[in-house]
């Protein structure tokens, strides 16, 4: 098998967030909006899973707190029953006051054919300690903080409730636990790992970082490369387990790497000599974390995945 190329994601300038000067000071104006259709059923966990999804692109700037709250948008049908709506709104508030201390500050509610869910959500920093998606250097290692797989785990939780016969060579036991693995994974902030970095006196070996989400761990990985000459190669995948069987089956571009995640991990781009150290830190924290592939210069521009990739399943989270 060869290495495959690939070649997904924007061309640009590229940030997780709006970085905003505020005139007078050395301070930055961080901002994200992101909003999507629902995963999950339950809308308490769907509106956790919105607020996490919106919030994890402010850690992705290397801002620690969201000081400036969170507005919600929310999107329902004209029979959407209040309970859901409700329900959603609960988990967003929840979220944001006792996941990330921070604060529903407003929002809008719309009636559309389309459930939509989401927001925007800002934080304020010092403009030195903004760590932009850009800027890796040659030797960097990636650290992936948690695993992939979450398209084709969500895409077994509906096929479960809508046609479990199709899924029924594998076992339903193990099933559900990487459906909770991946719910635990669409829940869980960003910011620990964030508050790891700022532990650190001098931070300036995290050359570059970005969540991983719509593009998939090589996709982010890829932007990561602009501004640059170089490239990139991807030789571990942590991945829930039974996500590559099910991808195989259904038809996601697990082997790729650019099958879609939500609310995923934090990769970076680490100073190889920093890089145990760090990872080191990550692991006292209790935050999972792996080396997934480094920073070269064999094919600039691209992101290539090992002929001899190491996939491991990851079945407690």
């Amino acid at each position: 098998m060869e290495e495959l190329l690939i070649k997904t994601g924007l061309y640009g300038d590229i940030d997780d967030a709006a970085v905003i000067p505020i005139k007078g000071t050395e301070l930055v104006l961080v901002k994200n909006l992101d909003i999507f259709t629902p995963i999950v059923d339950e809308p308490e966990i769907q509106g956790e899973i919105a607020a996490c999804n919106v919030t994890n692109d402010i850690f992705a700037m290397n801002v620690l707190d969201i000081n400036g709250g969170m507005l919600i948008f929310l999107a329902v049908t004209t029979t959407t029953p209040s309970y859901i709506s409700e329900g959603i709104l609960r988990g967003i508030k929840y979220f944001m006051e006792n996941k990330v201390g921070s604060e529903v500050v407003g929002g809008h509610t719309i009636y559309c054919d389309w459930p939509l869910i989401g927001g925007e959500a800002s934080g304020i920093a010092h403009k030195d300690t903004i760590i932009r998606k850009s800027g890796v250097k040659k030797g960097d290692k990636l650290i992936l903080t948690k695993p992939i797989g979450l398209q084709a785990i969500m895409a077994a939780y509906r096929i479960l409730k809508d046609m479990p016969e199709l899924l029924e060579n594998y076992s339903r036991t193990e099933l559900q636990n990487s459906i909770d693995i991946a719910i635990k994974i669409m829940t869980t902030p960003n910011q620990d790992v964030i508050r790891t970095i700022h532990s650190f006196n001098d931070f300036s070996f995290v050359h570059a970082m970005s969540d991983v989400t719509g593009f998939g761990l090589a996709g982010h990985a890829k932007e990561m490369l602009q501004h640059s000459k170089l490239s990139g190669i991807i030789t571990k995948t942590p991945s829930i387990k039974l996500s590559k069987d099910l991808s195989d089956e259904l038809g996601y571009a697990f082997d790729e790497c650019i099958a879609h995640e939500t609310a995923g991990g934090m990769l970076m781009a680490i100073d190889s000599e920093k890089v145990e150290e760090f990872s080191n830190a990550l692991s006292t924290k209790k935050i999972s974390n792996w080396i997934v592939g480094e920073i070269d210069d064999k094919t600039p521009g691209e992101i290539r995945i090992s002929k001899e990739i190491e996939n491991i399943e990851i079945s407690n989270y």
